[in-house]
């Protein structure tokens, strides 16, 4: 039964992508009965520290992420999706949207809600995307496994009412940025700070975000980050922080880790997400899935 579904599935995908969107689908750890064919890393997303997960808006069997430059366009798309896989039940669903969506020196970068641009420290160039994020044959994974990736989602609530009182200083120091990018011992965006220079972080703090997510710029974390903003109403905004990898703990649970107790802690607040694994292009990997 599984095999038809998932190509329904990604055919319904297929038609979506000629009409000139862009979609996937991940499986959750509770899509698979027990260990048979489940990639080595994958299992449901733990509770980190000053995390308040809601059940009902965590984890889950299937992702099926769509995307596409008119939110109009994406949002029809999802829901003639929906209504061809009638025989799935919704867990959670969210819309997001990426401000002032541009690419510069190969990353794509946006604005989140906190007036500070996304994506600087992913790579130029498709081979060092490819390098951190997708699953190589000599990892121990299952062999329809190669060529994937993890994907973490945390849907993170801003304080932006308490965030918009601080100073724009208070809020680079808190970030460890200028708002154009620039670090604040001045160099430009697209350089490396010099953190060794500044051991007590008199210039950047040492519980700045990006201080802790990367304290050493010569080696950046090993993922991918591709994350929208979201507005459900009545308060709750924030970011869907979206981040690709080929190895989990070295990727987003050793950054995660490493920002506990970060300045930033106190405006933000994880609610929901999970962690899924993106399956390679194509469907062959299907009957390898099952035959595992």
């Amino acid at each position: 039964m599984w095999h038809k579904e998932l190509r329904r599935v990604l055919q319904r995908l297929r038609i979506l992508e000629a009409d000139g969107l862009e979609s996937w689908i991940g499986f959750g750890a509770s899509f698979f009965r027990g260990d048979t064919g489940k990639p080595r890393q994958l299992t449901a997303m733990p509770v980190f520290s000053g995390d308040v997960l809601d059940a009902m808006q965590s984890h889950g069997d299937l992702l099926i992420q769509i995307t596409g430059k008119s939110s109009r366009v994406t949002r029809a798309a999802a829901e003639s999706t929906l209504r061809e896989l009638s025989a799935w039940r919704v867990r959670w669903r969210i819309e997001g949207f990426r401000a002032e969506n541009r690419v510069e020196a190969g990353r794509g970068l946006a604005l989140n809600p906190f007036h500070f641009t996304e994506g600087f420290g992913n790579p130029e160039d498709t081979r060092g995307a490819t390098d951190r994020a997708l699953i190589r044959a000599d990892q121990e994974e299952p062999d329809w496994a190669v060529g994937g990736s993890y994907q973490v989602i945390r849907v993170i609530q801003f304080a932006t009412q308490l965030w918009d009182k601080d100073s724009v200083r208070e809020q680079e120091r808190i970030i460890g940025r200028r708002r154009d990018g620039r670090w604040l011992d001045g160099a430009p965006n697209g350089e490396r700070p010099h953190f060794a220079a500044d051991p007590q972080g008199r210039l950047t703090p040492l519980d700045s975000h990006v201080r802790l997510a990367a304290p050493d710029r010569r080696n950046p974390p090993p993922i991918v980050r591709r994350s929208y903003n979201y507005d459900r109403g009545n308060g709750d905004s924030g970011l869907i922080f979206s981040c690709f990898q080929r190895d989990l703990a070295k990727g987003f649970e050793a950054v995660q880790k490493r920002l506990e107790g970060e300045a930033m802690a106190k405006y933000i607040l994880t609610t929901g997400g999970g962690y899924f694994f993106v399956p390679p292009p194509g469907d062959t990997w299907i009957d390898a899935l099952f035959r595992s």
